[in-house]
């Protein structure tokens, strides 16, 4: 079984200030959760930048190229037409659709990409301890198994910062 443990916080920059204050004692965060987006935060915590503007490139481009190319295998060769004596390949007309198509499949390429990504699928559990996380507290969650300390450490640098309120909690995984 392995430890973790919860510090909450009511201020963002108390918060901000924790995170800074743990990452200098090498204490690993496991993560942060806020009710809303705390300016900084990203920064402090080191993170990446997101994958989701390739994913949505990379959907635009395959929208797009599957949308003009069906439009010019449908008016060339699949169901040729001729509109008042106009080309059968017309790309100006095609310009339209090609755009919605684009705009589209990268938004749904985007929204499945994050919801994978961040296991929102549906039947997914959320974790959520405290339903004031959600509401106006902050909450710096620690976890035994990146750190190298015991359980009572790490409830006591939690302390240290400033918590409001320290929870620990052991889990099977």
């Amino acid at each position: 079984m392995r430890a973790i443990v919860y510090g909450y916080f009511t201020d963002e920059l108390d918060l901000l200030n924790a995170v800074k204050e743990l990452q200098n004692k090498g204490i690993r965060i496991a993560d942060v959760r806020t009710p809303f987006p705390v300016h900084g935060l990203d920064a402090a915590l080191k993170l990446r930048r997101s994958h989701l503007p390739k994913v949505a490139f990379v959907g635009g481009l395959i929208g797009g190229t599957l949308g003009l190319f069906f439009q010019v295998w449908v008016f060339t060769k699949g169901w040729p037409l001729n509109f008042g004596g106009k080309p059968f390949l017309s790309l100006p007309s095609f310009i339209p659709v090609t755009f919605e198509l684009t705009v589209l499949i990268a938004a749904f390429s985007m929204g499945i990409a994050f919801l994978l990504r961040s296991n929102l699928g549906p039947g997914s559990i959320p974790d959520i301890l405290d339903e004031e996380v959600t509401d106006d507290h902050f909450q710096i969650i620690l976890s035994e198994k990146n750190n190298n300390l015991s359980e009572t450490e790490l409830v006591e640098a939690l302390a240290a910062t400033g918590a409001l309120d320290v929870k620990h909690v052991n889990a099977e995984k």
